[in-house]
């Protein structure tokens, strides 16, 4: 393995730490060098606090050695004021003289602004090395800036027959195909995305929380499709605890009011995933994990907007009732998880 390639991939695995919590920043990892051997490492945590260089360049206690150490980072430095200063300026400060970046920054505000910093005040800079595996790292981020609209993934449990739910139940509420393995899953991918988001019938019919209790983390925003408002008022969906997002017709009157609770009208007559997309870019929302029911995700899928899908098969069966979406993309893992199998597939 060449040696960029190494201490990039320590910056990447470090980056990994703060996912789910820098939103709407991207996961930073940054390693400074000396002669071979680590001397500082560093992530950005949360958004508004330090970043991954400024963390790295605190954790080396011997200062001086700075001037004759390469900085490596996943992203480009930002060279603007945010909530916290530039990283460029920082790096230039300290006489850092060698910087190796896996990749450029989307972000408009940054996007070679940053390098070209560094390169101006001469420092040797070294661009796009595992530049593909960053870029994956923050594919929220790169989403959102790129194609201006939130990663989107497709979430979905079956039967072993085929079917997402029975053609009748007795109660208000999901029906569990899956075992208490998958279902903490689901609760630790609800905490790692910004959003997530269900259709009338599932809000209807199963009165779903849609937080992320299983998991230590945060709750994502909620989504509901709405058009008529037939929610029951009492749903735990509009409960207010959580920031959501109601998508309703043009012509709806909503009487509920939160301070988390937010109505957003689009035109059902028209095509309906790119509206809601740009709601939730609107939104500021870089991710966001579809529920469903079955209307909802082929509604997406026929839209092709989406980016990933994740559907889980439980080994019982319902011989009649809702039957599951169908998609074509390339399977890229499969696992069981005692008796379910999960099967996860890229959008090509």
């Amino acid at each position: 393995m060449k040696i960029h390639e190494k201490y990039i991939n320590r910056c990447i695995e470090l980056a990994q730490n703060g996912l789910g919590n820098t939103y709407p920043n991207p996961m930073v990892g940054s390693v400074i060098v000396h002669q071979g051997k680590i001397i500082g490492e560093g992530w950005h945590h949360k958004a508004g606090e330090p970043h991954a260089e400024v963390n790295a360049i605190a954790s080396v206690k011997d200062k001086s050695l700075l001037k004759k150490s390469t900085i490596y980072v996943s992203l480009e430095p930002c060279s603007h004021y945010g909530k916290t200063p530039p990283c460029s300026d920082l790096i230039i400060a300290k006489e850092i003289k060698k910087v190796v970046i896996a990749t450029v920054d989307p972000f408009a505000e940054v996007s070679g602004r940053g390098i070209q910093k560094l390169l101006s005040a001469g420092c040797e800079v070294v661009v796009g090395v595992r530049e593909k595996e960053a870029q994956d790292l923050n594919k929220r981020f790169f989403t959102y800036h790129q194609k201006k609209r939130p990663y989107v993934i497709l979430k979905w449990a079956q039967s072993e027959d085929g079917f997402l739910a029975p053609e009748k139940k007795d109660k208000r509420e999901p029906i569990w195909i899956t075992n208490q393995y998958s279902k903490q899953l689901v609760h630790k991918w609800r905490s790692e995305e910004q959003a997530i988001l269900v259709g009338t019938n599932t809000a209807v019919m199963d009165d779903p929380k849609l937080n992320s209790r299983l998991w230590e983390g945060k709750n994502p925003t909620r989504v509901l499709i709405d058009q008529n408002l037939r929610t029951p008022k009492d749903s735990a969906i509009l409960d207010g605890s959580i920031k959501t997002i109601v998508i309703c017709g043009m012509h709806s009157k909503p009487e509920l009011d939160f301070n988390l609770l937010y109505f957003e009208k689009i035109d059902f007559l028209k095509e309906i995933a790119s509206q809601i997309m740009n709601t939730l870019y609107e939104h500021q929302i870089q991710s966001v994990i579809i529920e469903g029911g079955s209307k909802t995700l082929q509604t997406f899928i026929d839209a092709n907007l989406w980016d990933e899908a994740r559907v889980f098969t439980g080994e019982n069966q319902f011989l009649k009732g809702t039957s599951s979406p169908s998609l074509l993309g390339t399977k890229v893992l499969e696992q069981h998880l005692e008796n379910d199998y999960l099967k996860i597939y890229k959008n090509d």
